[in-house]
């Protein structure tokens, strides 16, 4: 469900899903191609939230922001279930695992991937290219350049995943 607040409303572009049981409210927009899963909340109440074609936000998350600092998603984006995403920035190509956490200010570099469980601290900054994992969160190693295309196919198959929703029928 899209919500308005403080007359701001989300915006989607074309081939955008939104499941049913989702939350999204105020000034959010979302490009072409992207995808929110069941359940999750994407709330804009006191900034942005910016979401790049082609990304998903997976069940049960949470992107919150806070007083004038939004977030940014960019392209090719998976974000695992369960994540909480606050007012932060994540580069295209990138994974944040399952049960991540990524605080206020943090920055992740295009083609990371954030492991599951991990926590990235506030205004932490994650390189390009990097593996993050544990609490607190640290880079690991770096990410190959075949990992980071495997990163972009992955969510590609969740835009043709979203595409074939209307399949689904609720059984009464």
């Amino acid at each position: 469900m899209l919500y308005k607040f403080k007359k701001k409303s989300p915006t989607t572009a074309a081939n955008t899903f939104i499941a049913p049981g989702s939350r999204v409210i105020g000034d959010v927009e979302i490009a072409k191609h992207s995808s929110i899963w069941y359940n999750t909340v994407l709330r804009a109440d006191m900034a942005e939230i910016k979401i790049g074609e082609y990304s998903n936000v997976q069940e049960n998350s949470t992107v919150h922001v806070k007083q004038n600092q939004g977030v940014e998603i960019g392209d090719y984006v998976t974000i695992g279930h369960n994540a909480v995403i606050h007012a932060c920035k994540i580069g295209s190509k990138s994974l944040i695992g399952m049960n991540a956490t990524i605080l206020s200010g943090a920055w992740i570099g295009e083609g990371s991937i954030v492991g599951a469980g991990a926590v990235v601290p506030e205004n932490a900054e994650i390189p390009p290219g990097s593996l993050v994992l544990g609490v607190p969160a640290k880079v690991i190693r770096s990410i190959t350049k075949e990992k980071i295309i495997e990163l972009k196919q992955h969510a590609v198959h969740y835009a043709d995943l979203a595409a074939r929703q209307e399949d689904i029928e609720e059984i009464k």
